[in-house]
C-alpha cells in the first residue's frame, strides 16, 4: 500500500474519532494526515510527509484548538433591549384584553395584551411577560384578583 493511501486512511479514522468525541484535537490530526496524504500523494518521500504531519499536528494543537476551545466556552450572549424584558415580571396598571392596557415592567409602562388573546388580565395584577411585539407586552397572569404595587 501507498503512504499517501495509509495517510487519509488515518485521516478518515480520527475524523470519525473525531465526530464520536468532539475533543477538537483528532480533527486537528486528521486535517494533518489528510495533509501528509496530500504530500504523498504528490511524490514526496516519507520523511517529508511525516514533517508536514508533524507541522500540522503542532500548528493544529497549538494554535487552533485554544481558539476553537475559547470559543465553546463563551458566556451566551446578553440579552438587551426588549429581548431582556421576556421572562420578567409585569404588573398591570390597567385591565388588559385583547384591545389593550397598560402595565409596568421594570420600572417603565408598557402598552400590553395578553398572550392568550380569550384572557382578561385584571388590573393590579402581576402577570409574565412572554413576548414582545413592538411596543406592546404579551402577557400571562401569575396570580388572580390584585397584588399591592411593587415599589
Amino acid at each position: 500500500m501507498e503512504p499517501w493511501v495509509a495517510w487519509l486512511l488515518v485521516a478518515a479514522l480520527l475524523g470519525v474519532a473525531e465526530l464520536l468525541t468532539v475533543t477538537f484535537a483528532l480533527g486537528l490530526l486528521a486535517v494533518a494526515a489528510l495533509a501528509a496524504g496530500l504530500v504523498g500523494a504528490l511524490g514526496l518521500p516519507l520523511a517529508v510527509q511525516a514533517a508536514v504531519f508533524a507541522a500540522g499536528s503542532i500548528a493544529g494543537l497549538a494554535v487552533v484548538r485554544p481558539i476553537a476551545i475559547r470559543h465553546v466556552r463563551q458566556p451566551p450572549p446578553l440579552r438587551s433591549g426588549t429581548a431582556a424584558l421576556v421572562g420578567r415580571e409585569a404588573f398591570t396598571l390597567t385591565e388588559v384584553t385583547r384591545r389593550g392596557g397598560r402595565a409596568r415592567i421594570g420600572g417603565e409602562e408598557w402598552t400590553a395584551r395578553p398572550y392568550d388573546p380569550d384572557l382578561v388580565i385584571p388590573a393590579g395584577a402581576t402577570a409574565d411577560v412572554l413576548a414582545i411585539e413592538g411596543a406592546t407586552a404579551l402577557l400571562y397572569p401569575v396570580s388572580s384578583g390584585t397584588d399591592e404595587e411593587p415599589p
